[in-house]
């Protein structure tokens, strides 16, 4: 049986580091790349980067926080890639094949890919022909309504599809992707705990591997989204901002609650 993973999820809008929630509010945290520094001194399984940036603008100058930030997504992904020590994941604005291609090239692992995904499926299939099912994650956004139903959303969380996830995440390993990224809208930087019921449903449903995302406000969170939502791995983004040695003390918590993580 494969060891559970953590790994943490960071939002990059217009070049620079994010807090993110509910997908509409963005707190500027600092410079996308050395934050890398410190997840590999708390060596950590993985990292996810994801760009949620809606235009090609990224050299922002802010002299007012001391900060600048690389000219352009690529130029990020390479030197992101010269300074992590882990599996690195690249996700957001991946319209083309070319555009997985240019990623990988310039140190990525593996790549997210979500709207693209929806809108032409075949798109899972010809990425996981090319690079291999490994590289290829597929990310779905999902909002609970009202009533209690869920629906897959795309475009940074604002258009609704008519989806429903866990029909998508079967489709999703039909086409050939190799993991679910899925992240909760609702949940997304509140610190109320992983959407446990939407994680379960799509993990018991599929045979890939879910990484389970959004809400993480404390350590037993992650416990959680393994042992209730079945999840194979645990990301969160905020915590690992904001808490001193997050991962240590996340890592701590999973083995003590006997879950099979990798031992640092």
């Amino acid at each position: 049986m494969l060891k559970k993973r953590l790994i943490p999820c960071l939002f990059l809008k217009n070049g620079f580091l994010v807090r993110s929630e509910i997908f509409k509010y963005h707190q500027l945290l600092g410079n996308s790349i050395h934050q890398v520094e410190r997840f590999n001194a708390w060596t950590v399984d993985e990292l996810i980067y994801i760009d949620i940036s809606e235009e090609d603008f990224y050299d922002i100058r802010r002299d007012d926080m001391k900060i600048k930030s690389e000219s352009n997504i690529l130029d990020i992904v390479t030197a992101i890639s010269k300074t992590c020590f882990m599996p690195l994941t690249f996700g957001g604005r991946i319209r083309t094949i070319e555009d997985i291609h240019d990623r990988i090239a310039r140190g990525a692992d593996k790549v997210t890919i979500n709207t693209r995904a929806v809108e032409t499926p075949d798109f899972i299939t010809e990425g996981a022909r090319i690079f291999g099912s490994q590289a290829i994650i597929v990310s779905i956004d999902v909002k609970q309504h009202e009533n209690g139903t869920y629906e897959v959303f795309t475009n940074h969380g604002k258009k609704p599809t008519g989806m429903d996830p866990v029909q998508w995440a079967k489709d999703v390993e039909k086409l050939g992707g190799g993991e679910i990224f899925l992240n909760s809208i609702d949940r997304d930087g509140t610190a109320q705990g992983y959407d446990l019921e939407l994680i379960r449903s799509v993990a018991e449903t599929v045979n890939i591997p879910v990484i389970a995302c959004g809400g993480v406000g404390r350590f037993e969170h992650f416990v959680e989204g393994i042992t209730i939502g079945k999840a194979d791995a645990v990301s969160a983004g905020n915590i690992f901002h904001f808490t001193e040695i997050s991962a240590k003390q996340a890592r701590k918590h999973l083995l003590k609650a006997g879950i099979d993580v990798r031992k640092v």
